[in-house]
C-alpha cells in the first residue's frame, strides 16, 4: 500500500483509492444501499471514523429533526431516512439541507447511536451490504482518518433540499 498525503491517494494493488472515487462510487448506490452502508459505518468502525466530528458540530441545531424522527412510527423514520437521501422537499429535508456540513456529518452519527439505541428504526438484523456497497465501504477503509471523515462529509452533505434554493 502506498500513501501519497498531497494529492490524497492510496495504491492499492493496482487500484487507486481516493476521497473522489469513494465519493462518487456513494452517490451511485441505490437509496437502501446508502441509508443500509451510513449504518453499517457508523456502527462497524463509528468509533474511529466519527469521534472528530460530533465535536465539531452544533448538534443543537440538529437535535430539533432527531427529535421530531423519534416522535415518528418506525416506517415514518424510514421514510424521512429516504426522503434525506432523495432530496424529496419536506420540512425535515429542508431543515436538514441548512445545517452546516460537519453537523449533517454529526446527524447521521447521532441517528445510528439512536437506531442502535433501538429510539428510531433500526437496520433489520440480517441486513448485509450489497456487492456494490461493500466495494464502497471497502475503499473508505482504506483511506486515512482525515480521508475518511472528508468522504463521510461528502456523502451526507449533499442530502436533504437547501432551503435556499
Amino acid at each position: 500500500m502506498v500513501y501519497t498525503a498531497a494529492n490524497q491517494t492510496i495504491a492499492i494493488n493496482t487500484q487507486t483509492v481516493d476521497i473522489s472515487s469513494v465519493t462518487a462510487q456513494f452517490q451511485s448506490l441505490s437509496t437502501d444501499d446508502k441509508l443500509g452502508l451510513l449504518w453499517v459505518i457508523y456502527t462497524e468502525v463509528g468509533r474511529s471514523i466519527t469521534p472528530a466530528a460530533p465535536g465539531a458540530a452544533r448538534l443543537q441545531f440538529a437535535e430539533g429533526i432527531l427529535n421530531q424522527i423519534k416522535q415518528m412510527s418506525p416506517n415514518d423514520q424510514l421514510e424521512v431516512m429516504r426522503d434525506l437521501v432523495k432530496k424529496v422537499s419536506t420540512p425535515i429535508t429542508r431543515a436538514y439541507g441548512s445545517l452546516t456540513k460537519n453537523t449533517k456529518l454529526a446527524f447521521w452519527y447521532q441517528l445510528a447511536e439512536l437506531m442502535r439505541a433501538g429510539l428510531v428504526i433500526p437496520v433489520p438484523p440480517n441486513y448485509q451490504l450489497s456487492r456494490e456497497a461493500n466495494l464502497v465501504f471497502a475503499g473508505l477503509q482504506n483511506l486515512s482518518f482525515n480521508q475518511q471523515i472528508t468522504t463521510l462529509r461528502n456523502a451526507v452533505v449533499d442530502m436533504g433540499v437547501d432551503p435556499l434554493a
